[in-house]
Order: structure tokens, then sequence, then C-alpha cells
């Protein structure tokens, strides 16, 4: 339950009618009470037969119908297969009731039909059910004659209305939530955003919760009239397409769920007189019911269920003929398969034994390996190792010649050039350095050859 301050109504089951159903209502915590009572036509009566009915009325007066649902839907006569024919003696099968997409829910004081229309979306699979209800049901009250004679503004086809939707709350759900999603004049529709009306929730006791907060935003004059379609058209949806049953448009002929052997008793559990107000609902004495002791026996096979039952022993035997029939040509192109690939094997083993015969073996053997020299692992021979390249003596810098005089800057220069006759290669660590006299150079080749010189500043 939502909320047990919102107005709410349950459905359940009467003790003595299994025929009827009894709505409870509740709001506000209070104890619930019979309110409507949901009566469905008595599958006996012969003008029930494959329809659909249901009322909705007083729960304490059941002559006060408010509104109610007739639903003739149109049958399909199936095709049966071989086995399933065969299984049924050749009778012919019970047609197929096809559920329409809507149907229509009748209103009286004042007079007015609802129809409800169903849609499922392609894209979700989820299915919907729309209906529309006028905002003025009741005509002006007025003096004139003439305004007490016009038609009643339901009937007009200008009148504003209000649209609503029942949708599916999932693809694999039974419950259900009614919607307001716009408006409707003239036939021109113009979308709202959906406001929550009613929700339905299906289980061992269903029940329909109204919103109350929200029926302050529509502007609908029969708000009574409203309350009984969303109830009515819940039951119909829940028992047509929530839960379809074939016993429900009572099928002549078709198997009833209980077998009893014993005659129906008349009792005052199942009443005779409805107070239904149209033709499928009318006061019609209940047929007589005869025990299955005292029928007659079954009368023999006309000529015409002789004829089927031979015509499906025909296509049975057809059907088996056909059948053996293609085992032996499956059987028969395996055995061509297999004979074709051994003449292939056979062709391929006779034309390499003809190459053989006529071209031997020659050619085939290509004779001893050369010898080949062996070869060295890397690194395993005298000289493997690398040795730095050598690179080419500088060209001899175009300097002024040193002073022998140790004051000024000669020794700076002379420190800085290169001795002529000296291996450029000398002092910067490639090959041996000879011992003589110093190069001038930061690193030399003498004793103090691993040792960095201190740079001699010229100003300082």
């Amino acid at each position: 339950m939502l909320d047990e301050n919102l107005p709410t109504f349950f459905f359940r089951r009467s003790s003595d009618n299994a025929l009827l159903r009894l709505l409870f209502f509740t709001q506000n915590g209070s104890e619930p009470a019979p309110e409507y009572s949901l009566q469905k036509i008595d599958p006996n009566l012969p003008q029930s037969r494959n329809k659909y009915a249901v009322a909705l009325g007083d729960a304490g007066f059941p002559d006060v119908i408010f509104g109610e649902v007739c639903i003739e839907p149109e049958f399909q006569q199936p095709s049966l297969s071989a086995a399933e024919a065969r299984q049924a003696n050749g009778a012919p099968p019970l047609p197929v009731p096809l559920i329409p997409d809507g149907f229509t829910i009748q209103l009286y004081n004042p007079e007015q039909q609802v129809a409800v229309k169903g849609e499922k979306s392609t894209w979700t699979g989820k299915e919907s059910w729309e209906f529309e209800i006028p905002q003025r049901s009741f005509p002006l009250p007025s003096a004139s004659r003439i305004d007490r004679e016009q038609t009643n503004p339901v009937a007009n086809a200008l009148s504003p209305k209000v649209l609503f939707k029942w949708k599916r709350d999932s693809k694999f759900s039974k419950d259900m939530t009614c919607y307001m999603i716009g408006t409707s004049v003239g036939g021109r529709k113009s979308k709202d955003p959906d406001i929550t009306i009613a929700m339905y929730k299906h289980g061992r006791e269903p029940y329909v919760t109204i919103y109350e907060p929200n029926l302050r935003r529509l502007d609908i004059e029969d708000r009574k009239g409203l309350e009984v379609v969303l109830l009515l058209g819940a039951e119909v949806i829940r028992e047509i397409y929530l839960t379809p049953n074939r016993d429900s448009f009572n099928i002549a002929g078709a198997p009833n769920k209980r077998k009893n052997s014993r005659p129906i008793p008349t009792s005052s559990t199942c009443p005779t007189h409805m107070p239904f107000m149209t033709g499928a609902l009318g006061n019609m004495p209940p047929a007589k019911t005869t025990s299955p002791i005292t029928q007659q026996p079954t009368p023999p096979l006309d000529a015409e269920t002789i004829r089927l039952q031979t015509l499906v022993q025909q296509e049975e035997r057809e059907r088996e003929k056909r059948d053996l029939e293609e085992q032996k040509r499956i059987k028969r192109m395996l055995e061509e398969e297999e004979k074709e690939r051994k003449r292939r094997d056979a062709e391929v083993a006779k034309e390499t034994e003809r190459l053989r015969k006529q071209f031997g073996m020659e050619g085939q053997d290509f004779g001893p390996r050369p010898n080949l020299p062996p070869r060295t692992p890397f690194g395993a021979g005298p000289g493997s190792q690398l040795q730095p390249p050598v690179p080419p003596p500088r060209p001899v810098s175009a300097e002024p010649r040193p002073h022998h005089s140790g004051g000024g800057f000669g020794g700076w220069f002379h420190g800085l050039g290169t001795s002529p006759g000296a291996p450029m290669g000398q002092g910067y660590g490639y090959g041996n350095p000879q011992p003589g006299p110093s190069s001038g150079r930061r690193r030399v080749g003498s004793a103090d050859s691993g040792k960095m010189l201190k740079k001699k500043s010229t100003f300082f």
C-alpha cells in the first residue's frame, strides 16, 4: 500500500458468489468498508456465450449500476498439425478468440461511452491504454425550454476533453499507473507533462490507489464518473490483457476447470435476477442443467467426421512415405560421394606412381653438405678486443713563437700551445704517453697526468 491516507480500493472475492467481487474503500487509515461491487455475467445464460461482460454497481444496493463493459471478440479457426488432428480424432478444433485492441465503458446517469484504446510500444514493448473524459458532463441549469432540449454536452464533438493513459510499469510487470497526458479540443490533442492520477498494484489482493493531491489539477465535472472509469478499466485490463484466460469469453464447448459428476445446484448463492441494463447482462432465467448420469449416450460419428479421420490417416501415410524416400535419397547420395572420393584418391596414386617410374628419384637428392670453415665465436680470437679509433692529427695552429723569458704572457701562451715535433695524441689519453717535457696542457703524460691543474688567472 502506497499511503494509508490516500483513497484506496481493494478488490476482494465474495465468499458467497464466485461471480461477485467487492471493492473495499479505505482512507486516512480507516477500516476498509465495501463501496462497489463487480458482477460478472452468469456463464450458464445462453446470451453469455462468446462474450465478456462485467458491471460495477453499488455494494449496498445491487440494483444501482454505475457502469459496465461488454466485449464480443472475433474468433479464428486454428490450423492443426497432423499429430494434433490425430489426437483430436479428426474432430474440428474449437475457435480461438482474438483479443481486441480496445473496449468501451458504458456509464449511466448521465449516459456516456468512454472508449479505451490499447497500444504497444515497438521500442520498449510496454503496453498502454488511452481514454478521454469530457470536462463538462452535465448540462447547465436554465429556465429556457430550448436550452433544456439541447443535446447533451457529452455528445458534442467540440467540447474539450481530458486525456488519460494507463501505462504498465515495465514489460514484465503487471502493475500500472494512470497519468493525465493532455487535453483534446475538436480532435486536436495537446500534450502536457504526465501527471499521476491513480496506481494499480497486482497481487493476491489487487488494489487501486487514487492520488488525491493531483485531482485538484483536473478540470472535470464528473469526478464520480472518472472514479468508475478507473476502477472498471483496471479490472477489465487485468482480466483481458494482463492475465488473459480462455474462460473469460465463455467460449461454447470450452472445458471447465472443475469436473464434477453431480448436477450444479441452484441455490441462493447464484442469483437468478441480475440488475444489468444491457442485453448481455439481461434478466434471463438460468439455463437448465442436467446431470451427466442422465445424459444421452454419445451419437455415432457422422460422415464428415469419418471423412476427416480417413484424410488424416492418408496424410500420415504419405508423410511417412516421403520421410522414407528422403532417407533413401540421402543414403544414396552419401554412398556416391564416398565412391567419388575413393576414385579421386586412386587416380592421384596412379599418377604419382607413373611420374616416379618416368623420372625416378633423380634431382631429389641434393648431395652432401659442403665443408665450410668453422666459425669462431665472437670475442674468442686475438685482436677481438676493440681499440679506440685513432683520430687524425690536428694541424699545428699558427701562433706566435713563445718567448724564452719567464715573464709576461709568454709562458701562458706556451703552456697552451703544443711543442713542435710532439705527437698530437699525447696528453689527451690516446695511446701510451712517453715521458718527456710537459706540453703545457692541464692533462699531461707525466706523473701528474691523472690530476686536473688549476686554471691560472691572467689578471689576478
